[in-house]
């Protein structure tokens, strides 16, 4: 029963930020509904901006996006994000249709490419704190059309999430043209299933075989065909691997990353701290401070190589990101105790002991080293 209470009280956490919005369209003639969910943070870190994820078919593919983006969240593998969905129950085919011909959008549809473009974005990128990366997403009929916001030049999104598309005609040639020139970093997912609608799979592994040929470093590309699935059950499979693909440089420190390619680094160690977030912040957008478990990952490599001397550029970078904490003054006591300098440990233990607690620093801690280092330092 306490199970069954802590699940339901953890669904109303999860959708709770859910609102509706209305938006006049100039460009559509009409009025639209847009779906909108909004971090959970928002409210009480006024300063911070986030990621859009806007979502096409928003009407059934907004839970399960922002399930998985909840859940990643949780346990910090993911970022917050904004999420906006536009309702197209009634409206997706003459949203998305192109010429059988021309492959290009009709009349109708290219209203709505200018609506989402030239209207929706810049309403929600004013009224809402938004970081300057932005994500696409679809399914069948929508994940074609999105496509098409890679045909410009400059591509207005950073990040194209394509479900089982329903291609235009030359499509799966023109997205690799797309790709091959881009002068900007460009995330893309598409995926389908041995079970999916056969006339819309072969081009999506006709799009996948051009698109292996790329070498554009710029370009980050991702083809999942899931075995056992259907053209709707594949959404399920493609959702977080579509999202941890794209924010693959957000996650912290795991245990693989750890072992695998850091701690068998011969120096440098927070140098590679350094450019992980660098890379967060030139893929994503993203500021954000540096964890205090990849803090911790960064000294043990540091101790298990003997690297001592790193410890003080790690100060430097726990000074600049949690100032008021005793954690650059432990990394300094922690140098010179290895070091041999009892004398200036302690008194950067003791100094510690004077600031806000963090992590696993305690107080408690800090008095404790700076006893053990003070007591090799007293004459016999």
């Amino acid at each position: 029963m306490k199970q069954t209470l802590l699940l339901f009280f953890f669904c109303i956490s999860l959708f709770a930020q859910k609102k509706t919005e209305l938006i006049k369209s100039n460009k559509l003639g009409e009025t639209r509904e847009i779906i909108v969910s909004l971090p959970s943070s928002y409210e009480t870190s006024p300063t911070k901006r986030y990621p859009i994820l806007l979502l096409l078919d928003g009407d059934y593919l907004f839970d399960p996006f922002q399930g998985a983006l909840k859940y990643g969240e949780y346990w910090d593998d993911l970022p917050e994000t904004i999420i906006i969905g536009i309702n197209q129950k009634s409206s997706r085919m003459n949203d998305c249709a192109f010429d059988e011909t021309e492959g290009t959008p009709t009349k109708k549809s290219a209203a709505f490419y200018n609506f989402i473009g030239e209207e929706l974005m810049p309403f929600i990128e004013k009224k809402y704190r938004v970081a300057p990366f932005r994500i696409i997403a679809g399914h069948d009929t929508t994940a074609g059309f999105l496509n098409f916001f890679l045909y410009k030049e400059n591509s207005f999104f950073n990040a194209y999430i394509s479900l089982s598309p329903e291609f235009a005609p030359g499509m799966e040639n023109q997205i690799a043209t797309s790709l091959t020139n881009t002068k900007k970093p460009l995330f893309y997912y598409q995926s389908s299933a041995d079970g999916d609608i056969k006339q819309l799979r072969q081009p999506v592994e006709e799009l996948d075989n051009n698109l292996k040929s790329i070498t554009n470093p710029l370009v980050n590309y991702q083809y999942n065909k899931f075995n056992n699935a259907s053209h709707y059950s594949l959404v399920l499979y493609s959702i977080p691997n579509a999202l941890y693909q794209i924010f693959d440089s957000y996650k912290p420190i795991s245990s693989t990353e750890f072992t695998e390619k850091i701690v068998v680094l011969p120096s440098g160690y927070v140098d590679y701290l350094i450019k992980k977030y660098q890379t967060t912040t030139e893929k994503l957008g993203l500021q954000i401070p540096v964890r205090i478990n990849d803090f911790k990952a960064i000294e043990a490599a540091i101790l298990k190589n003997k690297a001592y001397d790193e410890l003080e550029k790690l100060a430097q970078i726990a000074n600049k990101n949690y100032p008021k904490t005793m954690l650059a003054d432990y990394e300094l006591g922690l140098m010179y105790e290895k070091n041999g300098d009892a004398k200036k440990a302690a008194a950067k233990y003791q100094r510690a002991s004077q600031l806000d607690e963090i992590g696993d620093l305690t107080k408690e801690m800090m008095y404790n080293k700076y006893d053990d280092m003070k007591s090799l330092t007293v004459k016999k």
